[in-house]
């Protein structure tokens, strides 16, 4: 997938790296509308989660869903799973997501009901209150063009 921004640059990516908990679901629970946006999303790009599954449910929460998980023990070992998937978007919100936000073709921090780190917000370009808006912004490339355009 290409996306020209005008005064910004083009994005290229097939994939979108996404971050559990704190980023998709609260406590390892990913709720209904999350899962059906992310279904959207697999329809335009490849999608993967990437955790450390903290609350034992990652195979649960994704079973059904044309999504590819992978278990990670740490923020290095996060960014090494990302890179495999490079040029990649980047969806995190904690310290263990920084390196994968940084190194993302586009990078966006998820400030949702766990909140986020100050590194994630740093490492990103986009920053957003719940993670259906960074979904609805990669659904629909009109969305990000207005945020991202100089």
């Amino acid at each position: 997938m290409t996306i020209e921004i005008p005064n910004y640059g083009k994005i290229e990516a097939r994939v979108v790296v996404f971050d559990l908990n704190g980023t998709l679901g609260v406590e390892g629970k990913v709720n209904e509308e999350v899962k059906k946006l992310l279904e959207r999303l697999s329809e335009k790009y490849i999608v993967v989660v990437l955790s450390a599954d903290t609350f034992g449910t990652l195979e649960e929460e994704f079973k059904g869903l044309n999504v590819k998980i992978e278990r990670v023990k740490d923020g290095n070992e996060k960014l090494e799973k990302a890179m495999k998937y490079e040029p990649y978007i980047g969806v995190g919100n904690g310290n263990n997501d920084v390196r994968m936000l940084e190194n993302a073709e586009l990078a966006f921090c998820v400030i949702g009901e766990e909140g986020a780190t100050v590194d994630a917000l740093l490492a990103s370009d986009i920053v957003v209150k719940d993670v259906k808006d960074a979904i609805a912004m990669l659904l629909n490339e009109k969305k990000l063009i207005a945020t991202l355009r100089g």
